[in-house]
């Protein structure tokens, strides 16, 4: 259904975005969010976090939009969502449109990495929940929703820069690429990343409602492709009060930290009111 006016699509990630970077928690994003819904704004989730993790919070904010999993590596669309959808698979109530290798090909891949290099790391995959929960400060049940990792694997690290770069060189022979974080660092496909996705899901939104403007908001260099692919990019605080080192044409710097300055942005760009 072509609509009067531009439709705006929101693409946000979520630690350090929409969620507390700490307490996993939107705040006041939260009433805003559901103001949003209730207008027909679509939310897509843009995140690291894997399917279950991100179902977790859709259900939990009543969110029932497409979303994109693990830094770009897959989109999920609700059946019927559109009229036109590119063929992938079904996943429950999904079209599942994978983008880069699956976690079962990334994790083969490190193991011969660590035998090729004999560099000490550790994947999610060999780690308990307890573990995982004790890293990440998660609940135990959270942990287990990380851990169900479908096209990236998470790995913890301790290199010095000489083994970050025959850490590099050995995935990039091997297809992969790394997302650095803290303490924990996700590897995918090569060539994936949220731009692709994002870019791949407007098309879909324009097919079916004609002119759009996509949001983005992020918080962390991982973000960087996304918001070089729609129309309006923002960039919220970290906790300290800084601003991550982006170079992004157009970026706007919001001074807030995560949902705060999730909520700053909703209510410059949208005209209805919010409460």
């Amino acid at each position: 259904m072509k609509t009067e006016h531009p439709l705006p699509i929101i693409f946000s990630d979520l630690d350090g975005t929409l969620l507390d970077l700490h307490t996993y928690d939107p705040g006041p994003a939260a009433s805003v969010l559901q103001a949003l819904q209730q207008q027909g704004i679509p939310i897509v989730f843009c995140s690291s976090k894997t399917r279950a993790e991100q179902r977790f919070y859709q259900r939990q904010l009543s969110v029932h939009d497409p979303f994109i999993v693990e830094n770009g590596a897959a989109i999920y669309i609700p059946i019927g969502y559109f009229s036109l959808t590119p063929k992938g698979h079904r996943l429950r109530h999904f079209e599942v449109i994978p983008l880069g290798r699956t976690a079962t090909e990334i994790r083969r891949a490190l193991h011969k990495i660590r035998q090729e290099t004999g560099l000490c790391f550790q994947g999610y995959a060999d780690l308990t929940p307890e573990a995982v929960a004790q890293l990440t400060g998660l609940s135990i049940e959270a942990a287990r929703r990380a851990m169900r990792r479908e096209y990236s694997e998470t790995i913890v690290v301790h290199f010095d820069p000489k083994d970050w770069q025959r850490f590099n060189a050995a995935l990039a022979a091997h297809g992969l690429v790394c997302f650095a974080g803290g303490r924990l660092h996700t590897i995918v496909g090569a060539g994936t990343d949220k731009g692709q996705a994002v870019r791949l899901l407007t098309q879909l939104y324009q097919s079916q409602y004609g002119s759009v403007v996509t949001i983005g908001i992020g918080d962390s260099p991982n973000d960087a492709p996304m918001l070089r692919v729609v129309d309006r990019p923002f960039l919220v605080q970290q906790p300290d009060g800084s601003w991550a080192t982006l170079d992004v044409p157009g970026l706007v710097r919001i001074p807030a930290i995560g949902p705060e300055g999730w909520v700053q942005v909703v209510r410059m760009l949208l005209p209805e009111p919010i409460v």
